[in-house]
């Protein structure tokens, strides 16, 4: 299991390399890898190098799942699909443009975090400072102070007794397979908390436009088809995006 978290930090670092790692001495960031089929001896070394490059590649695989879970994404984008959905605008906008927005406002706001991890692990590691040891300790450091002060204590003290663990006494005692479930858990609570205020200015138009259909005898016309139009210029003179985007950056 640590060993797993050890290759999933290695990838969040490379990540988030910024563009001054280009003006540096040149070092290869991807290492050489020589790939051959047959004429192995079947030897211990050989089975285990074999072994440790099937972890990478199924570490890589679940990687970008994992990478969601440990930052800002799984709440934007959530906020994201309840206005769409507020609105009653099926497919508008498509789940690329959410997805796309949600990932950029998601490197906008943990850039100091990756800042941080790329100056006190990843370069170190790179110019030999550092072992992939205190790599690894010294880039989940900024990870967990961002998740800790997003997570409720009640979430966290939730895993914490599950596995019989102490009570930490700083950020950095947390183990990560407890804080990061904690952090997603916390994160879904707040991400829906916020959809629910959005959506009801939308369900009272909603109500209006039903009750004055009710009230004319229109039974057979859907509301949603009359209300649609009403939602959508509610929002817009509201400047709806701008709000919503600027309620996720204030709430981190």
């Amino acid at each position: 299991m640590r060993v797993f978290w050890q290759f999933l930090v290695v990838a969040i670092a490379l990540l988030a390399i910024p563009n001054t790692v280009m003006a540096a001495p040149a070092v290869p960031l991807i290492p050489t890898v020589d790939l051959q089929i047959g004429g192995g001896n079947g030897t211990p070394q050989e089975t285990s190098s074999a072994i440790q490059l099937l972890l990478i590649l199924t570490v890589l695989s679940v990687a970008p799942a994992i990478l969601l879970l440990m930052t800002c994404f799984t709440r934007i984008v959530i906020v994201l699909s309840f206005v769409r959905t507020a609105l009653a605008t099926q497919s508008m906008p498509p789940n690329q443009v959410l997805i796309g927005l949600a990932m950029f406002m998601t490197f906008f706001i943990m850039a100091p975090t990756l800042a941080q991890v790329n100056e006190t692990a990843v370069q170190p590691f790179l110019q030999g400072e550092l072992t992939q040891q205190q790599a690894f300790d010294a880039a989940v450091i900024p990870f967990k102070e961002f998740m800790a002060k997003q997570t409720r204590e009640k979430d966290l003290v939730l895993f914490l007794e599950y596995t019989q663990s102490e009570r930490p006494t700083s950020i950095q005692d947390i183990p990560l397979t407890a804080l990061v479930p904690a952090y997603a858990i916390s994160e879904l609570k707040t991400a829906f908390q916020i959809g629910f205020m959005i959506f009801i200015p939308f369900l009272i138009i909603d109500m209006i436009i039903s009750s004055i259909l009710m009230g004319m005898g229109m039974m057979m016309l859907p509301p949603v088809m009359i209300s649609l139009p009403f939602k959508i210029l509610l929002f817009i003179m509201v400047d709806g995006w701008y709000l919503v985007v600027k309620s996720l950056l204030t709430s981190f």
